[in-house]
């Protein structure tokens, strides 16, 4: 699979290869059960080539009897998703994570995304402010809350993990014949993060009941049986290898990514479209909607997502 690497996300193609080939190989070496994609070599020895134009580009073995889903067909597919990312997590809990490079700065930094909206809300570069009203209300009310995973990660009590930040479904590769986990696509974001970030933006992205810009809101709530299933498959692959701390805040991962990607919709929305692709002139204000929506709807179901995490995590877990 020949793939172009898009430089306007990815200002430094080489460190994501670099990235991408450390964690590879040291997940290779180990008996995940997981089959890893791995980078083909160019003529020169380097895994990546240069075209006449400057573009990078990089090829990867094909991993034929495959099946990579866009939404769960059932509950089985999302615990087998949850496999895939746990045992990558629990296959790099050893991998020196500070020894990676940072491919999108400050990609999951909470705090960070709060103040890129603040600027964006002060320039009111095309005027749309005034349409954000209850938006920016909502996001505002929960700024304290928005940054704890940061302030966890300073004090020490949460852990600087090796992360993947796409944990989309369609990130797995799932065996076309018995559903089970085959392959971890996507290495592209791999770096320094936090398990919550991981697993709060695979639970956003594929235990949704609604599409992700989906204007109807009455549609848009979060599924418990997906999370449930989600976080049996997750704690299965790595629990043992997470703390107790990181354990307990996984439900406000899911809370804390979802009103952090409602944030970037929102910013791109204020500063004129310019950073996600959009259909529609108002898509990227349906989308902070719908994420702000789904954030609202595990508020409302608060009290059964730690009683699940409770039942899921026994013992592992501190309340």
């Amino acid at each position: 699979t020949l793939q172009r690497i898009n430089r306007v996300a990815f200002r430094h193609p080489e460190e994501l290869i670099e990235n991408i080939d450390a964690v590879s190989r040291f997940i290779a070496k180990k008996n995940t059960g997981l089959e890893m994609i791995r980078l083909c070599t160019a003529r020169d020895g380097r895994k990546y080539a240069v075209d006449a134009q400057g573009e990078f580009w990089r090829a990867y073995d094909y991993i034929s009897g495959g099946l990579s889903l866009e939404a769960p067909r059932d509950c089985n597919d999302f615990y087998q998703a949850a496999v895939a990312f746990g045992k990558f997590q629990q296959a790099l809990a050893d991998f020196p994570a500070a020894t990676l490079h940072e491919t999108i700065p400050r990609f999951h930094d909470t705090e960070d995304r709060l103040c890129q909206l603040r600027a964006s809300v002060e320039a009111d570069a095309c005027g749309r402010v005034r349409e954000a009203g209850p938006e920016l209300a909502f996001i505002s009310a929960r700024e304290q809350e928005l940054s704890t995973l940061c302030r966890m990660l300073r004090s020490g009590a949460l852990p600087l993990r090796v992360t993947h930040n796409d944990t989309k479904l369609n990130n797995v590769l799932l065996d076309e014949k018995t559903g089970l986990a085959r392959s971890v696509l996507d290495l592209d974001t791999v770096m320094p993060g936090l398990s919550a970030y991981d697993f709060g933006d695979a639970v956003r992205f594929g235990a949704s009941s609604a599409a992700e810009d989906e204007t109807d809101l009455s549609k848009v709530f979060l599924r418990l049986d997906l999370y449930r299933a989600f976080l049996e498959g997750y704690l299965d692959a790595c629990g043992h290898a997470l703390t107790e701390n990181e354990i307990s805040v996984l439900p406000l991962g899911a809370k804390i990514i979802t009103i952090e990607l409602g944030m970037r919709f929102l910013k791109d929305y204020l500063d004129g479209d310019v950073y996600f692709k959009i259909d529609r002139p108002t898509q990227n204000l349906d989308r902070c909607r719908a994420q702000l929506r789904l954030a609202a709807d595990m508020e409302a179901q608060w009290p059964q997502m730690q009683q699940i995490l409770l039942e899921t995590a026994g013992s592992r877990c501190r309340t």
